[in-house]
């Protein structure tokens, strides 16, 4: 039950994140975006990830709880996406200023 219940707020936080990209890439400016946030939320995710990895018992039994480890390298991808999208905005942001 612990699982299923990580697996729900790992897909409420990452719902979240490509309505973010979205709108970061209409936008076309990276003034409202924090790259730091961005980052520390990177490596709350990568610390996920290697936490499934290292623990044994899920490990084990990853055949079955596929699906949390599977949300967690998601929402590692949609951020880094998200990431992305920052710099294309700032470098778009440096063209406009000239």
């Amino acid at each position: 039950m612990s699982d299923i219940l990580e697996t729900v707020m790992i897909v409420s936080f990452g719902l979240s994140w490509p309505v973010n990209a979205v709108k970061a890439w209409r936008a076309r400016s990276a003034k409202s975006t924090s790259v730091l946030f961005l980052c520390l939320i990177l490596f709350g995710y990568a610390a996920g990830i290697v936490s499934k990895l290292l623990n044994e018992s899920y490990m084990a039994d990853i055949s079955r709880k596929w699906y949390v480890l599977f949300c967690y390298c998601l929402n590692f991808a949609v951020v880094s996406v998200n990431l992305g999208i920052y710099f294309r905005n700032r470098a778009l942001d440096a063209e406009n200023v000239r």
